[in-house]
């Protein structure tokens, strides 16, 4: 038999998707893969409910329903500062999944270099070398998740054709300050580099932090390309709902790989998600401080346990440290902390580029039941968990 393609072989299956089903498989309260157990807002229940008996079952126009991308730039164009074209500046995808690998294929070239912050989201690594890119990691260093400017600009200085920017940031919880994205910005300037950012926590940010757009910042709108979606917004990651901002003529570019990638979003939950779009700014006040109370009932928790963990600026992510248990692996560590404790959880190394192994992932977009129920059971960890 002829070899299978050689692209994949640097990496494994999503150890997010993985810890779900070790979760699944032995019952325990699922703090690994960052999705919701509680609705989604009601009017858009409703208007989903609505749209089952209308005419929405068949293709919408490839690059987003019509409708769905005057909405969003709508949103949009009043949190960035800019008045977006609903026709020429947006792209529908599925998914910021699906935004993101588009974005990658829409400004490199095989061999061009990628630079991607440590720790990361898991699928940005994949993402490069699908695209037959390079990626060159710059370490963010806890407890606060900085750069250093100077391995920063070292990055730079190896001519890569991009910087992801995921902000708020998965894991760490990480919002750059203004000052950090003008520094970004400087340098993507100088050595003429094109930023493709992941805003997809835009929303969930904790005071006194402030999510600032990149594209927002003076001369960047020309080089970003701006990646989200209403997944974790409006609860609804299931839906699979994203879209790429970006100016015309890479939105040409990108609007030809969805096309070819999966050539269209949902055309029902398109429409149903319209209602969404057109909240007013209420909702976001309240999401935020639905956050901010699970955020604070669940490290209030962690703090009870003497479980040291990080404090995060934004997203809905906790990294703990298990440095007591003297595992080798945290993979190892968290198959056992779901047996034994009945806890999912996601290990840290899958995150990092450095050889992180005293680190592991939880997420408190949950019921107050669910995080009780989670807190409850990490009463035994030391007991049912003894170092090593």
């Amino acid at each position: 038999m002829p070899q299978l393609s050689k692209r994949t072989e640097t990496f494994t299956d999503s150890v997010i998707r993985r810890m779900t089903r070790v979760s699944l498989q032995y019952g325990a309260v699922n703090l690994s893969q960052g999705f919701p157990d509680f609705d989604p807002p009601k009017e858009i229940l409703d208007r989903l409910a609505e749209v089952t008996k209308e005419d929405y079952h068949q293709y919408s126009i490839t690059w987003g329903a019509q409708n769905f991308r005057e909405a969003l730039a709508e949103k949009q164009s009043r949190r960035m500062g800019r008045t977006i074209d609903p026709n020429g500046e947006i792209v529908v995808t599925c998914g910021s999944t699906e935004a993101m690998m588009a974005a990658m294929m829409t400004v490199t070239n095989p061999g061009d270099k990628v630079v991607v912050f440590s720790p990361f989201y898991e699928n940005y690594g994949a993402d490069a070398v699908l695209s037959g890119a390079e990626p060159i990691y710059v370490p963010l260093y806890p407890p606060e998740f900085n750069f250093r400017e100077d391995e920063l600009e070292a990055a730079f200085r190896q001519h890569p054709k991009a910087l992801i920017l995921c902000n708020p940031s998965n894991p760490c919880g990480k919002v750059f300050t203004l000052a950090e994205l003008q520094l970004i910005a400087d340098f993507a300037e100088k050595y003429d580099v094109f930023v493709i950012t992941d805003e997809v926590y835009e929303h969930i940010v904790y005071e006194p932090n402030q999510h600032v757009y990149f594209a927002s910042l003076p001369g960047m709108w020309e080089r970003t390309i701006s990646c989200s979606s209403l997944s974790k917004t409006y609860s609804i990651t299931g839906w699979r709902l994203g879209y790429i901002i970006a100016p015309a003529p890479i939105i040409e570019v990108a609007k030809k790989v969805h096309d070819f990638l999966t050539v269209g979003a949902a055309a029902p939950l398109q429409e149903a998600a319209v209602t969404g779009l057109r909240f007013g700014n209420d909702y976001y006040r309240w999401l935020q401080e639905k956050y901010t109370s699970k955020r604070n009932l669940f490290l209030k928790g962690l703090d009870d346990l003497r479980i040291p963990h990080t404090i995060p600026q934004g997203a809905y992510y906790v990294l703990l440290d298990i440095s007591e248990f003297g595992y080798d692996s945290d993979l190892e560590f968290c198959e056992v902390l779901a047996r034994d404790v009945g806890v999912g959880a996601v290990p840290g190394s899958s995150f990092f580029r450095e050889p992180v192994n005293h680190l592991i992932r939880l997420h408190f977009a949950k019921k107050d039941e669910t995080l009780t129920e989670a807190l409850n059971r990490l009463e035994s960890l030391r007991r049912k968990i003894l170092p090593r």
